[in-house]
């Protein structure tokens, strides 16, 4: 289990239930830089967090680690409300730019997003000050292909996004999908960052953590499975990206569930590449796998999300205070 963790003044975690990453706030004297911004149907929330945080702080900065809908969604609603900036990695930029909802996987995955202009960059290498702090962009590819860590040596932190959870990492899309090798980006992405020193992570889902090797571990473990057994690994794209739009949806009629997954192009794609299966069977294994998962239940024709399938509200939007116990 992880130790507790102390975080430096002027450092914040809201560490958000499904849809959301997690938000991290940086504060610099009057104005501060939020990494990340939660899922678009969660932008409301967001918007509450930051105003009760900031404290009359102008927040400057949005910064993100990566492309995907719960990483990017609150972009627009928070530069509308706060006039920030908007900074994306360096990768991203183009299909922000054009707005190419299949490139950033929202069309893909049958998700949402309101779209926004990115203000500048940040490509591997480069180096920003936030929270009174130096933090250094490093390339971290696989569950994004473009994604980034943040990093600060000084207090080795490493703000992880989805390349690294405490028990686990993001979906491979690439290996799903079928357009790169995501496995082997994420191998590499895992020995890069298991050569930084780092006494606590911040991931882009769940609590913060101490217990980097370990982490690391369970990592490499899950990544030797995919490995070994491709399948498992499109099962656990289809689950949870179907649970994430459920959770979105609230319910999606039973009847309708075989054609959703044969005309969205993630769960179409993983199918075929892996399982095989008539749409009607891919519906009826994985309305199987959410109900004994407690994720979903069967009411009235339609699957619904189960109640308690996400972070209860004390725990999806609460902040760990900057220089306070995490």
């Amino acid at each position: 289990m992880s130790a507790a963790l102390r975080f430096p003044p002027g450092l914040q975690v809201f560490e958000r239930g499904w849809l959301s990453a997690n938000n991290i706030l940086l504060l610099d004297g009057d104005e501060a830089t939020l990494i990340d911004s939660g899922y678009v149907s969660h932008a409301p929330q967001t918007l509450a967090l930051l105003r009760g945080a900031l404290g009359g702080r102008r927040l400057a900065r949005l910064i993100n680690t990566h492309s995907h809908s719960d990483h990017i969604g609150g972009n627009a609603a928070v530069q509308r409300e706060f006039g920030c900036t908007i900074t994306v990695p360096e990768g991203m930029a183009a299909a922000v730019a054009d707005w190419d909802e299949a490139a950033l996987l929202l069309s893909t995955a049958a998700q949402t997003g309101e779209r926004f202009a990115a203000d500048a960059t940040l490509a591997a290498g480069d180096v920003f000050a936030a929270g009174g702090l130096q933090w250094q962009a490093l390339a971290a590819p696989g569950h994004d292909m473009d994604a980034l860590v943040y990093y600060n040596a000084e207090r080795r932190i490493l703000i992880s996004g989805d390349a690294l959870w405490r028990d686990g990492f993001g979906i491979l899309f690439a290996d799903v999908l079928g357009s790169g090798d995501g496995v082997g980006a994420a191998r590499r992405t895992l020995e890069a960052i298991g050569r930084l020193a780092v006494d606590a992570v911040i991931p882009g889902h769940g609590a913060p953590f101490s217990d980097f090797d370990d982490a690391l571990e369970r990592a490499f473990a899950r990544l030797r499975a995919f490995e070994d057994d491709g399948a498992r690994m499109a099962r656990n794209a289809i689950r949870a990206c179907l649970t994430f739009h459920l959770l979105d949806a609230r319910s999606i009629a039973l009847d309708e569930l075989p054609r959703h997954l044969a005309e969205t192009p993630l769960y179409r794609e993983a199918n075929a590449r892996f399982l095989g299966l008539a749409p009607d069977a891919l519906a009826a294994w994985l309305v199987g796998e959410l109900e004994r998962a407690g994720v979903a239940h069967r009411e009235h024709g339609a699957l619904v999300a189960s109640a308690g399938s996400s972070l209860p509200p004390a725990q999806a939007g609460a902040p760990r205070p900057a220089g306070g116990a995490a």
